[in-house]
């Protein structure tokens, strides 16, 4: 796994290969995540969980605090390799290679998974400075080109129609859905194959959640998205397959629809009712 760009053709190359179906009819996941444990210290936070993630799906983890979900996520791009103590069994595959391999290049790895967090941390620049500056430490240069990948990337994070008369305004004056929004346009000037995000509608009102999960929509035709929630309703509503957590073992993951419909797990049942949670 190596840290360098794709070709012109890359994107749509990966797109084909994505949809090719595996020699036995069934869907190549784009990530694969085979009896992985993940503890700090003696504390098992995650235990021997199993899932495929899909080309172009969004994937929703639901479950109560303390069930594993920021865990789960973080596991997916090696952010918790940061945490002192943190060790893991079990493997992760992206396209099929195991992130954990001693030979990963964790950087290159974190540019293909980009990660959004619950609170939106613009850096304190202008609009423009925040977007373009991951492409401008990439190497991008000239302004022309760093304009389109800033308005591609905002246009993709529904925002562009909001911002594009201010793009040399102080980031830190715009709402905090706009804000939000921002953040998922700065992952997305890198160019990354997955999106990951963690709980990234928490505190914002109804019409900015309501924003976030329309660009969510619109941008699985392109990524794979995995949307850690502590609201069922979002993920009733914003995702294609619902996995859910609980105490660090993966209770049940199914197709939205079945999962809050008729959910094969008593547990489950129990958890989208607000019987506990």
């Amino acid at each position: 796994m190596t840290a360098s760009r794709s070709s012109p053709e890359g994107p749509i190359s990966r797109l084909l290969e994505e949809a090719r179906p595996s020699p036995d009819g069934a869907v190549r996941p784009k990530l694969a995540v085979q009896n992985f444990t993940a503890s700090i210290g003696r504390s098992a936070c995650l235990r021997e969980i199993t899932l495929d993630i899909l080309p172009r799906e969004r994937l929703a983890i639901i479950g109560p605090a303390g069930g594993g979900k920021t865990t789960f996520l973080r596991s997916l791009n090696r952010l918790n390799d940061l945490e002192a103590g943190f060790s893991h069994t079990g493997r992760i595959l992206l396209d099929g290679e195991d992130i954990y391999d001693s030979q990963v290049d964790v950087s290159a790895l974190r540019r293909r998974l980009g990660m959004v967090y619950a609170v939106p941390t613009p850096f304190p620049w202008t609009i423009h400075e925040n977007i373009s500056f991951g492409p401008r430490m990439m190497g991008v240069r000239g302004r022309s080109r760093l304009d389109e990948i800033v308005e591609s990337a905002l246009r993709s994070a529904f925002l562009w129609d909001e911002v594009k008369d201010r793009l040399r305004m102080d980031a830190a004056n715009l709402s905090g859905g706009q804000q939000q929004r921002l953040c998922v346009a700065r992952v997305l000037a890198l160019e990354p194959e997955v999106l990951l995000l963690d709980e990234p509608c928490s505190g914002l009102d109804p019409i900015s959640t309501g924003k976030i999960e329309d660009a969510l929509t619109e941008l699985k035709r392109r990524y794979s998205i995995v949307l850690v929630t502590n609201n069922t309703k979002q993920a009733a509503r914003a995702s294609d397959r619902t996995a859910f957590l609980l105490m660090g073992e993966l209770v049940e993951i199914g197709s939205t629809r079945q999962v809050f419909t008729n959910p094969v797990h008593g547990r489950t049942h129990e958890y989208i009712t607000g019987h506990f949670g």
